[in-house]
């Protein structure tokens, strides 16, 4: 829960609507921030009428600070900022002596908050002087409860809007009026070789366009600066993000901004994820196939061997090798550093239910439970264990219900195996596949193994994880 929610919550008497719509306008102030080059403070009025609470602060990436500490959680009795009350009781933006101003922020017709605007040190200019213009309109919209729009699908978005990148201005044409140095990078390294400024946006980000496939329809409309959405332009050159926000204080349209950000280097990098993904998948597929290969020729193998004890260790060879084989299939289908380790025990039971009917033919095996998404590195030393455990009550136990219960408890995994054979007999010798198992669990995941018999055998595996 964040810190706007929760002061507003427990503070003030704002209803979950006001609240909503306050967090989207923190959700996208850093552009304001920015384009004015001044600090903002959100201050909301307290449940009683006493004073205000600061709920939120930005800074600009434009200028320097003017608010070195975080003001956040801050209280101030009504009267002590006398700018704030004013603003609120007027409805208007009031403007201090030392240039610090308050903006209301309305929804439907009340005011909601105060925006409180410190006095920025900035220099002289065109840049400067259209970012001060585009950041008025902005917060005349914040008191009109226009900004951020209703309908805007970037304002939500894992990223705020911010100037830095690169800045538009287009007029009610949808012609550019105004180009940052960093926008005309970008359009640049596009492959425009014309003037922004002056041409239709929309034409020549279509005609700048060359992804396969045909032109996102959003395209026209984010580069026209029609309606508050994102869209992007992308050729072998380069991919370019361009975000609209249309300007219409006083319910007038007078155009609209466009953020542009050059995003060619991340898409570079997503591509070269995708392609490392695709050459896993395809390795884990290799090595499936291969293990499967391996499988088979120790069962034929076996057949072939005249001894008793060497025809079970090649069948318990060639079952360990199935078991890794299922994990690999999985890892196939989702690679990455973690899995979904209930796929991989229903995998593994599957291997398990086959082999059963060699020893009994009404065996039923269950999984009961759920561990979710987990690490590779320990989902494949858990399910090798599990299937080893599983194995031996098919085997030795002779039991008829099996069932493989995983669960998870915040960090903590446990897997527990119970049967209804025949259990352990007092003193037993701990066999290959039992060492095999607390050597995975007690040695490779520094975990926990544990046996019961009461009726059965039950087995407990108790691993910390930190995924």
């Amino acid at each position: 829960m964040g810190s706007l929610d929760r002061l507003a919550r427990e503070r003030t008497d704002l209803a979950p609507a006001d609240v909503e719509h306050l967090q989207a306008l923190v959700g996208a102030w850093a552009l304001i921030a920015d384009l004015a080059m001044s600090d903002l403070v959100l201050w909301l009025p307290t449940w009683n009428a006493g004073g205000w609470v600061a709920a939120a602060l930005v800074r600009p990436s434009t200028s320097p600070t003017a608010v070195t500490q975080d003001l956040v959680g801050t209280f101030v009795p009504r009267g002590r900022k006398g700018l704030l009350d004013r603003a609120a009781a007027s409805g208007r933006r009031a403007a201090g002596a030392d240039g610090a101003q308050a903006i209301p922020v309305r929804r439907d017709a009340r005011v909601v908050g105060v925006i409180e605007r410190y006095a920025g040190t900035h220099r002289a200019g065109h840049l400067e002087d259209v970012y001060l213009d585009l950041s008025n309109a902005l917060l005349t919209m914040c008191g009109e409860g226009t900004f951020p729009p209703g309908d805007a699908d970037w304002a939500t978005g894992s990223a705020p809007p911010r100037v830095g990148d690169g800045l538009l201005r287009v007029d009610v044409q949808g012609r550019v009026t105004f180009a940052s140095p960093n926008a005309v990078s970008a359009f640049r390294r596009l492959g425009l070789a014309r003037p922004l400024e002056g041409a239709e946006l929309a034409a020549i980000a279509t005609r700048l366009w060359h992804r396969p496939g045909p032109v996102d329809e959003s395209l026209a409309l984010a580069a026209g600066g029609r309606i508050a959405t994102y869209a992007e332009v992308e050729n072998p050159s380069a991919c370019v993000t361009l975000r609209s926000v249309p300007l219409r204080p006083g319910g007038v349209p007078q155009g609209a901004i466009v953020l542009v950000r050059d995003i060619t280097d991340l898409r570079r990098r997503e591509r070269a994820l995708l392609s490392k993904d695709a050459s896993l998948r395809e390795v884990h597929h290799r090595v499936k196939n291969n293990l499967q290969t391996v499988g088979a020729l120790l069962r034929l193998q076996s057949r072939r061997v005249t001894a008793d004890e060497a025809r079970e260790a090649l069948a318990e060879a060639g079952r360990r090798v199935a078991a890794i084989a299922a994990i690999h299939e999985v890892l196939a289908q989702e690679p990455g550093d973690r899995i979904d380790f209930d796929v991989v025990i229903d995998r593994i039971l599957a291997v398990e239910r086959d082999l059963a009917v060699a020893y009994s033919a009404g065996v039923t095996i269950v999984r009961e439970g759920s561990i979710g998404v987990i690490d590779t590195e320990v989902a494949t030393p858990l399910a090798m264990a599990v299937s080893e455990i599983v194995h031996n009550a098919v085997e030795h136990a002779h039991a008829s219900v099996i069932t493989v219960s995983p669960s998870r408890v915040e960090s903590m995994l446990r897997v527990r195996v119970t049967d209804d054979g025949r259990g352990l007999p007092e003193a037993v010798e701990e066999g290959l596949g039992l060492q095999i198992v607390r050597s995975l669990i007690e040695q490779d995941l520094r975990g926990r193994l544990t046996m019961d018999v009461d009726g059965g055998t039950a087995v407990m595996i108790e691993v910390e994880t930190t995924g």
